[in-house]
């Protein structure tokens, strides 16, 4: 028997709803949201690719550790049709970038009257730029999510200096309300945790970031392979625009000595903690490719280093900028954790240890030079130890917000995995 044209336009709704309904079921039965990591060989940042808005638009955006927001280009280009600004002066308006508007038209995304602005932020760009804030739909993983603030502003180059050439904005991750962990967190009622696990290469597969509820290593009790320290914060705030008092969003974390070869280094210990300024201290950040050290403790670091380099026949070239310290490719052995060379330990508070093998200190600048992975930061640097992302590759780091704790396992490698092999 033919069906009529209402039964099937009445059937067509009912799987709508149902589609719908199985949708938002699934959504709020998950306690974990995984996005997958990328590595840029140019400029060695990470970066997510996801879908935003409707129809979904796929957009590679930087992964800052330390950044407020998730922002992204809304150019000439973008538009959506489930975007909605933000009212000036309603109830999810922060109000501290004020109100802005747009007289150009038509109105769309980053073109919008009386809506709430926002800071966005790039910590490799000279300026602060300002956006609208509005709520649109996030595509991640094959789930959609609905109900997210973001920035996004009409493209301008000045935005993305430093940036992937195909990068569209940033996901911030700090500690702050608009970061996409405390989202997550406050509107699917999911623990206010997220694991970071960087990759080291995209031939060597993609990493993840999970928020929520932490993953699993096939093969692997990673419960047994972690260690935890104290996430501390910074009183004084590190952000560009900040208001008087307030502390650091950034994750820092308490070093106490830093030892190579089980040598301790000879540096002022005052360098690993705060001064009446907030300066020195230690904090993590995927914006800095390699780990940037204050004056005083780089030159102990490089001087330790070579004398055990010389031990186990490393043979010393030039170096190759910014790195101070090469050494001949052919000349360095192999082990299960990358290149053989004195390993780097940073003594932490709770009495656990983070250990830096050779295929995270070592970077292979070309075929025939190896440098250590670490720069010199200046006399008079803001922080006195930046921990990079190469440090961070194939490690797996559980940032638990709410109970202001990291944990971490030192190099993947050790246990025969990587980043990729890390499931939910």
């Amino acid at each position: 028997m033919a069906c009529s044209a209402t039964n099937l336009s009445l059937l067509f709704t009912i799987s709508l709803v149902l589609i719908f309904q199985l949708s938002q079921s699934r959504e709020l039965k998950l306690r974990s949201f995984e996005l997958p990591i990328g590595k840029d060989p140019k400029t060695n940042l990470y970066y997510s690719s996801m879908g935003v808005g409707s129809p979904a638009h796929k957009m590679e955006l930087v992964i800052d550790l330390g950044g407020p927001m998730l922002w992204y280009d809304c150019d000439d280009h973008y538009n959506s049709s489930t975007y909605q600004p933000v009212q000036c002066g309603g109830k999810r308006c922060p109000g501290d970038a004020g109100c802005i508007g747009c007289n150009g038209g038509p109105f769309k995304p980053g073109c919008s009257n009386d809506t709430c602005g926002a800071f966005l932020i790039n910590p490799l760009a000279d300026s602060i730029f300002s956006g609208g804030l509005g709520e649109d739909v996030l595509l991640l993983s094959q789930t959609s999510v609905s109900g997210l603030l973001s920035g996004c502003t009409p493209g301008d180059a000045d935005l993305f200096k430093g940036l992937p050439q195909n990068s569209k904005g940033i996901v911030g991750l700090a500690r702050t309300q608009l970061s996409l962990p405390m989202q997550f967190s406050s509107s699917r009622h999911i623990p206010h945790k997220f694991t970071l696990c960087l990759p080291s290469s995209n031939k060597k597969g993609l990493g993840h970031l999970f928020i929520g509820e932490e993953p699993s290593i096939p093969h692997l009790n990673s419960s047994n392979i972690l260690f935890t320290t104290p996430l501390i914060v910074n009183p004084f705030s590190t952000a560009p625009i900040f208001t008087q008092g307030d502390p650091s969003y950034e994750y820092f974390i308490a070093v106490k000595s830093i030892k190579v070869a089980s040598q301790v280094l000879n540096f002022k210990p005052s360098l690993l903690s705060f001064n009446n300024r907030g300066h020195g201290g230690t904090k993590l950040s995927t914006m800095s490719p390699f780990t940037l050290l204050h004056s005083a403790i780089y030159k102990p670091l490089v001087r330790q280093f070579l004398k055990n380099a010389a031990d186990m026949k490393m043979k010393k070239v030039a170096s190759v900028a910014p790195f101070g310290a090469c050494f001949d490719f052919s000349s360095i052995g192999r082990t299960i954790t990358g290149l053989d060379v004195p390993t780097i330990e940073l003594d932490l508070e709770g009495g656990v240890k983070w250990t830096i093998y050779g295929g995270n200190s070592m970077v292979l600048v070309n075929k025939k030079v190896a440098c250590l992975g670490f720069v010199d930061g200046g006399k008079e640097p803001e922080t006195s130890m930046v921990i990079g992302g190469h440090v961070m590759e194939d490690n797996l780091l559980v940032f638990d917000v709410t109970s202001s704790k990291l944990s971490f396992t030192s190099s993947l490698l050790l246990h025969h995995a990587r980043c990729s092999n890390i499931r939910t």
